[in-house]
């Protein structure tokens, strides 16, 4: 008797509604398909390659290996949805395309507690097809419970700092790269002294450099930071770069925390994923970890290839980071402004039991801005600010004053350019870089 064809099976179409939603970690793709191509087929086709089978047929994958660790094709929906030939064949020319919103549920026994095989099952060899964007991850509790996730999240971060019930400012010590311990320090000291409450070396600088060790500058900064508190009466937290190879990360890490150190930073996708999740999870390592996105956009940009941001930030808050870098859409940067919306709430909402991780936005942040991200993200953000502070005509303390002065007028309702008139530091950056809603301007930036 002619057998029905695998692929149209219900052994690998289950109903959302019949699946074991806790073994199932459920990626969504966005998939491009020639005009009369069968995309049951070809999402089967997709998830069999991931999973337990290949091109064609192998005797050893039988029903029952199948049933256990075969992924299941669980949803696909056509964008716009046809249901009628002739509306396909009116609306779609020759060579066009087709796209489709297609839900795969991969077994969490395939890829149980392990980060890199779960990035080579659900994106893997599949990622070389044109036309194929990784959306969302949907995981389960049976999946995430094995990861402890940041250290300390918001509210750990909030209590180091003693800082509640307001955003939170970052600066970058800028120049990036190239200069000495010296230098660092008084650029340091000068954005600490004026309000800054984490200081991070730029993505450039990491571990150990020729003109610039990791013992040189965590001693040198953290002089800085004791010094400003007794001016500012607040605490600075600095995150030192020591992104490097990875056989040498725990080192450099504790180089920092044996020198008086408060906080590390990594370059998540240089270290990778894994590489965060073990520094995380040492109890050695008792310091907060801020989390750079440089490479992110490698991946993310195209809108038909690669992966969301969405999915990297869940990423990142599973590996451990307590702080994540996201790129907001007014600065030098050109993320949509909804994709930067989903990303701060995918920091922040409830994820099972793991603790939620810091949005730091960064890239052309000016005071003028201000007002726009506590009205997009709350309180619950840290202003990641480079040149707005370093380049202020006053100098870095008076950049960073200028922002405390900015975020302190919002949370007492006061406009801008009502508080520009009774500290000088303000008005003199929004003269120099304007107020979002009125005169500020992408213009502002050369990329």
């Amino acid at each position: 008797m002619m057998k029905q064809n695998r692929m149209f099976s219900d052994l690998l179409n289950p109903l959302y509604e019949g699946c074991d939603l806790e073994n199932l970690c459920v990626a969504t793709y966005l998939v491009g398909a020639e005009k009369d191509e069968g995309i049951v087929i070809k999402a089967q086709s997709i998830g069999i390659e991931q999973t337990t089978g290949s091109w064609v047929d192998v005797p050893a994958e039988t029903d029952e290996v199948r049933s256990k660790y075969c992924s299941k094709v669980i949803g696909i929906y056509e964008v716009p949805a046809y249901e009628n030939q002739t509306n396909v064949n009116l609306a779609v020319g020759k060579d066009d395309l087709r796209f489709y919103v297609i839900r795969i549920g991969y077994p969490v026994d395939n890829i149980r507690n392990n980060i890199p095989l779960l990035i080579a099952s659900i994106t893997g060899n599949i990622m070389s097809m044109p036309y194929l964007k990784l959306l969302d991850i949907d995981f389960p509790e049976s999946f995430v419970k094995d990861f402890q996730g940041p250290k300390f999240g918001i509210n750990g971060i909030r209590d180091i700092l003693h800082a509640y019930n307001r955003p939170l400012l970052n600066n970058m010590i800028k120049p990036c790269t190239g200069y000495t311990p010296d230098v660092g320090e008084k650029l340091f000291y000068e954005a600490s002294a004026g309000g800054v409450d984490i200081i991070k070396d730029d993505e450039l600088i990491g571990g150990d450099r020729v003109f610039n060790k990791i013992e040189d500058r965590v001693k040198a900064n953290m002089a800085a930071a004791k010094r400003a508190e007794e001016i500012k009466g607040e605490p600075t937290l600095y995150a030192c770069n020591i992104t490097d190879d990875v056989t040498k990360l725990k080192e450099n890490a504790m180089k920092v925390i044996n020198n008086g150190g408060n906080c590390i930073m990594v370059d998540v996708h240089g270290v990778g994923y894994s590489a965060v999740r073990a520094l995380a999870e040492d109890p050695e390592i008792t310091v907060p970890i801020l989390g750079h996105s440089c490479f992110n956009g490698a991946f993310t940009s195209s809108p038909y290839q690669g992966m969301s941001s969405k999915v990297v930030a869940k990423l990142a808050r599973l590996a451990g980071c307590d702080i994540y870098l996201t790129q907001p859409p007014y600065g030098k940067f050109d993320n949509t402004f909804d994709n930067y919306i989903i990303n701060l709430i995918t920091s922040k909402a409830k994820m099972y039991d793991i603790k939620p991780m810091l949005p730091f936005v960064g890239g052309g942040v000016v005071p003028g801005l201000v007002p726009k991200f506590l009205d997009d993200a709350g309180i619950d953000v840290l202003l990641g600010v480079g040149a707005g502070i370093h380049a202020h005509p006053m100098g870095p303390q008076a950049g960073a004053k200028a922002f405390r002065a900015a975020i302190d007028a919002c949370m007492n309702d006061v406009p801008l350019r009502e508080k520009a008139k009774e500290c000088k530091e303000l008005e003199v950056s929004l003269e120099k870089w304007g107020l979002y809603g009125e005169d500020h301007s992408k213009n502002l930036y050369a990329i």
